[in-house]
């Protein structure tokens, strides 16, 4: 094998050498020569002037009818459809998928569920392929505080930009079909894009050319066409309402679903993400503003006398549990040296509106905190400037959580209502500011707090106990009939998340109602205090503990309606 090869080698050689005579002797130059050198073309440029001449990809006959004949024009956009009578559930389409993107082992953008239903006699057994399905008004979009997504105005493709990815996962929790996926490694999260790359070329994507049955094409839809569709509020069984996001994948098939048909895994429940950053973010966040609000309020009662032994280490302890939260809340996110860019979607994003809050709140809270000096004891305008920026404080911080609030209101979730979700965060941020005011009043000793110190204690456990009936009103849902969002939340309360859930109302319980109900009867009865200390100590500590796992259950009990799914063991 190697003598020809030197033989050819050789040949070349004395051709080349040839060459350079013949060259030499017309008296050609060097440049002269190298440029018709140049001009002869090697098997790979000659394959590549091939595939340019014939205008279209090799495999174009496989799949063109697979894709639209003209690009969309105004008033449309690009478009999934699934022929459910041709999906085997083979997911060809999910390995193309995962190895043309280079995912990760356990990463995937499209995926493969089945549908269940019938009778013993006419079952169904319906595998459905999903992915990304570029809605006309999509939640990941409006969500992302970053603007980490764009829809292509011409083609309504829905991309991701991952330089502009700070990973803060909000698209994940505002996305109801579960398309945007985190990668923990890069510390973004990222999506199908319908490999528009390919499709611009006029070439299929991956998961259309890999299909055996040709179950998935590209279309042009009418966005008007999609959005009469969606208001039938029929997109596929046991899936999110289509009202919200209006998806443009259309799912078609000659044969009725029956009416019992449902994704095999709704049934189904187990714990979502907790989010472990965002709790401690939440619960300290809504403790500061609550501090800061019980302050208020109880100097307008009692008078600011009472209040001013006090007034200095309360709003350093509000202020630095609020930085605290702050700082955590930067744990969440996968780069967080952009953090800078958070309020880059301050137009549409409730995330941006909140970390703009939140600043606002806590360059207020530092300010009143360093002018706490001026008080009670000082009179005229400086007194007044200090009582007013104690107000701006207050609002600002009450604004704040209610951009928390709505973060959650936003991605349409029905465990995360605006009511239930409002009551929940003001009534935490109640019992915390409760429970904070009256641990520095209890530790810092003196005269005149008796009352307010009682009053303290009856309102804490009065709040203490709405919340506590509030959050157990959703175990009347085991007994309804119908699986709704609901009802799988408390199943999961009471299954896989029970040990928490127990846990969760002993420590309300402990540190919202009998503990503070002892202190109650000890204010004024030990000289010494250390019994009625040890009491106040403890109930804060068991107050701030149940509201981090009240917290953490608001995650992961948050059922929401899926798109079709497998088994899970």
């Amino acid at each position: 094998m190697t003598e020809p090869t030197v033989a050819v080698s050789a040949s070349r050689g004395e051709a080349s050498i040839g060459k350079e005579a013949k060259g030499s002797e017309s008296s050609s130059s060097l440049l002269e020569i190298l440029l018709v050198d140049q001009q002869e073309l090697t098997a790979v440029e000659s394959f590549s002037e091939q595939h340019d001449r014939d205008g279209r990809p090799s495999q174009a006959k496989y799949y063109s009818r697979l894709l639209p004949a003209s690009p969309p024009g105004p008033g449309q956009q690009y478009a999934f459809e699934v022929d459910l009578d041709r999906c085997s559930g083979c997911k060809a389409c999910v390995t193309a998928c995962h190895s043309l993107n280079g995912l990760d082992e356990r990463e995937t953008w499209r995926d493969v569920g089945l549908l269940i239903g019938g009778t013993a006699a006419n079952p169904l057994v319906q595998h459905v392929t999903t992915a990304c399905h570029h809605c006309l008004s999509p939640a990941c979009l409006t969500a992302c505080p970053v603007d980490a997504y764009v829809k292509d105005p011409v083609t309504g493709i829905v991309k991701h930009l991952d330089d502009q990815c700070f990973g803060c996962q909000y698209c994940t929790l505002a996305c109801p079909y579960d398309v945007p996926k985190y990668h923990s490694g890069k510390g973004i999260v990222r999506k199908c894009d319908m490999c528009s790359s390919r499709l611009s070329a006029g070439e299929a994507p991956a998961c259309v050319q890999a299909c055996p049955h040709e179950a998935i094409s590209i279309r042009v839809v009418d966005t008007h066409q999609v959005v009469e569709d969606c208001e039938v509020g029929q997109f596929l069984p046991g899936a999110p309402d289509p009202h919200f996001t209006l998806p443009t994948t259309n799912y078609k098939t000659a044969r009725a679903f029956p009416r019992n048909a449902l994704p095999a895994d709704f049934h189904q429940t187990s714990p979502q993400h907790p989010h472990v950053p965002l709790i401690v973010m939440l619960v300290l966040t809504q403790l500061s503003v609550g501090a800061f609000a019980a302050a208020c309020v109880a100097s307008a009662v009692f008078g600011r006398k009472v209040m001013t032994a006090v007034a200095g280490g309360h709003a350093s302890v509000a202020l630095v549990l609020g930085l605290v939260a702050l700082s955590a809340s930067l744990l969440h996110l996968g780069r967080p040296h952009l953090a800078f860019r958070a309020i880059i979607g301050l137009r549409h994003s409730w995330l941006s509106r909140e970390i703009l809050a939140f600043s606002l709140f806590a360059g207020l809270d530092a300010l009143f905190a360093a002018s706490i000096g001026l008080g009670p004891g000082t009179e005229g305008v400086g007194r007044g400037a200090v009582v007013w920026l104690e107000y701006s404080v207050v609002v600002s911080g009450l604004l704040a959580v209610l951009c928390s609030v709505m973060i959650y209101v936003a991605t349409q979730r029905e465990c995360w209502s605006f009511g239930s979700t409002a009551g929940r965060f003001y009534l935490t941020t109640a019992v915390l500011g409760l429970g904070t005011l009256w641990l520095t009043t209890s530790l810092s000793g003196g005269d005149g707090r008796t009352e307010m110190n009682r009053a303290l204690c009856t309102a804490l456990m009065t709040i203490t106990a709405v919340k506590l009936l509030s959050e157990a009103a959703v175990f009347r849902w085991l007994w309804t009939p119908t699986m709704s969002s609901w009802k799988r939340s408390a199943r999961l309360l009471v299954g896989p998340l029970a040990e928490v859930t127990m846990a969760r109302f002993a420590c309300g319980l402990l540190g919202g109602i009998f503990l503070p109900m002892i202190a109650r009867h000890q204010i004024g009865a030990s000289p010494e205090g250390h019994a009625q200390a040890m009491v106040v100590v403890t109930a804060s500590i068991a107050l701030l503990a149940g509201e981090l796992l009240e917290r953490y259950l608001c995650f992961a009990g948050a059922a929401s309606p899926r798109m079709p799914g497998a088994v899970r063991p």
